[in-house]
């Protein structure tokens, strides 16, 4: 792949817990496998001083692995530290004074998104930002559609939309990118990926966790914005794409904003149908007692940890084929994944004992904690009795195929700053999809007001509120538990 080389990569928020355990690691990965360019300087920013950062580095480096000796001298040697607030002239100065002349190559904004319209302004007027500087946002860009454009507004008035980089991490996970293989790179799966075949998909992002100290953002955003707006759309975009004409990042982001502005507009009469919202209440995770929301936050709220709801795209590939989609903390189990249930054969021919073993094709495309795509196909069971049937996987689990050595599982966040390191925008986020994304979020928030729709209680440890289960139920399915 043709690159353009920076050779500054700037950290924003550097002390904060997305760099530590995701940025950093990942480059120390990048660089252990020479692919990070051999003149990068990666210069941590924060508010606080740091007497030794390349010191905390190393510590945090070394919770995760044993280090390699030679790797870490390399990769410390690329480390610099500057103290100071963007969002003031003073810190931009002393930005300046360590990036030098002609600007930053690459700014990643670990940074609060109420800060990303202060901290361009001011990095601009400071020199930091230059024409060619690449901006890398972290989500949510905004809180709504009007903030939304506000801070896209804002990065567009220092940078070219070519060199604006909206990371979703989701988009950097192995599986992921395999879905686009799948379905693109196999004669088999295209044809069957119709209205005609397929009866239903479901999408589930499960966190046993609870808010923790995150709960002031996390109250303000609530569950359909932390993560239904953007890893779960996402993921519904790469399921319900059409074909794109090639991988060129335009090719594929164009599809996916179809899909965006194909979804069915949710109103006052369809939300209660269509959507259930909830909030944890005490229960039990994995053992452990857990506390309420409410606890967590120290006061009344009406903030949903919980959602699901039955999206719905209006075109002719997908006309009539429900998306189930739901996610949601304190979960019994932490899982994402994405199940594209297949009809039913139109007439079975097998009889007796076999008919109730009969059922539909599945294919189950699993995110974590394990990544794997598994299809289950029907299978005469051995023996020389009467014909038995019995439902089999086909895996593609590569650490099956190749064992436990077969391959280091990467951190999503390494693909995705290797892609923006070259240039390459393919799995980013353009601003029309962050956009339409909003423009449906909004809807759905809107409707629920409307509706009066208030979170539904459900204990730590359970799939959510009872709702949820009708929700699907009454069109005679299940999820997939």
């Amino acid at each position: 792949m043709p690159t353009t080389d920076p050779t500054t990569l700037v950290i924003l928020g550097a002390s904060g817990d997305l760099a530590r355990r995701m940025l950093l690691p990942s480059l120390y990965n990048l660089d252990a496998d020479g692919l990070l360019p051999d003149d990068l300087r990666i210069i941590g920013v924060a508010r606080g001083e740091a007497k030794d950062w390349a010191g905390e580095v190393k510590a945090a480096l070394d919770e995760r692995w044993d280090l390699d000796a030679r790797i870490w001298e390399r990769f410390s040697a690329r480390l610099g530290y500057c103290a100071g607030d963007v969002t003031r002239a003073d810190g931009a100065a002393c930005l300046k004074g360590v990036v030098g002349e002609g600007g930053a190559g690459l700014i990643f904004f670990s940074l609060s998104p109420s800060l990303f319209t202060a901290a361009c302004e001011t990095l601009r007027a400071g020199g930091v930002i230059a024409d060619h500087t690449r901006l890398v946002l972290e989500k949510p860009i905004g809180r709504d559609l009007e903030t939304s454009r506000a801070i896209n507004d804002a990065v567009g008035a220092v940078a070219a939309e070519r060199n604006i980089f909206r990371i979703d991490h989701y988009l950097g996970k192995e599986t992921v990118q395999n879905l686009i293989a799948l379905r693109f790179a196999n004669s088999l799966f295209e044809p069957l990926w119709t209205s005609q075949t397929i009866d239903h998909v479901q999408i589930t992002v499960a966190e046993t966790q609870g808010v923790g100290d995150r709960w002031p953002y996390y109250d303000d955003y609530g569950a359909i914005r932390d993560m239904l707006q953007n890893h779960m759309l996402q993921l519904l975009c790469l399921v319900a794409m059409e074909p794109p004409s090639d991988l060129e990042p335009d090719a594929v982001r164009n599809e996916k904003v179809k899909v965006l502005r194909s979804l069915r507009p949710f109103t006052r009469a369809s939300a209660p149908q269509e959507s259930v919202r909830g909030q944890y209440t005490a229960g039990s995770v994995e053992g452990q007692g857990a506390s309420a929301y409410l606890d967590e936050v120290g006061k009344p709220t009406g903030t949903e940890t919980f959602v699901a709801l039955t999206a719905r795209i209006d075109n002719w590939r997908w006309a009539g084929v429900p998306f189930f989609l739901r996610t949601g903390k304190r979960m019994p189990e932490r899982r994402t994944e994405i199940v594209i249930q297949f009809k039913p054969v139109p007439h079975s021919i097998f009889g007796g004992a076999a008919e109730g073993d009969l059922v539909a094709n599945r294919l189950v495309i699993a995110l974590q904690p394990d990544e794997d795509i598994s299809l289950t196909v029907m299978n005469k069971r051995p023996g020389l009795g009467e014909v038995r049937l019995q439902a089999l996987p086909l895996s593609l689990s590569l650490t099956r195929t190749l064992g436990e050595d077969g391959g280091r599982r990467r951190i999503a966040y390494e693909r995705l700053l290797l892609d923006a390191l070259r240039g390459d925008q393919t799995l980013f986020v353009r601003r029309d999809e962050v956009e339409a994304a909003w423009t449906f979020v909004d809807g759905v928030a809107d409707a629920w007001m409307e509706a009066g729709m208030a979170p539904r209680p459900y204990p730590a440890g359970s799939w959510g509120p009872a709702g949820a289960f009708a929700l699907i139920e009454r069109s005679g399915r299940a999820w997939n538990d």
